[in-house]
């Protein structure tokens, strides 16, 4: 069995972490949508202003990682 350092299991922990977080923040914004009886456009709103800010912490991510290369 390989030994897996701190900063691997800090490397993960973070991933799985913010992934969940995520998909949680997904998950309430559905809830929000449902709750407040929303139409298609309501959810398209909802998710489009407060799924942004997500988008932009993936985006941040991926535009490090390239420029780390």
């Amino acid at each position: 069995m390989e030994n897996i350092t701190i900063e691997q299991f800090e490397d993960w922990s973070f991933v799985l972490g913010t992934t969940g977080l995520m998909l949680y923040m997904a998950f309430i914004i559905y809830r929000l949508g449902k709750d407040s009886n929303a139409g298609k456009f309501g959810y398209f709103v909802l998710f489009l202003a407060l799924g942004l800010g997500m988008f932009g912490f993936i985006a941040k991510s991926v535009i490090v990682e390239i420029l780390n290369i």
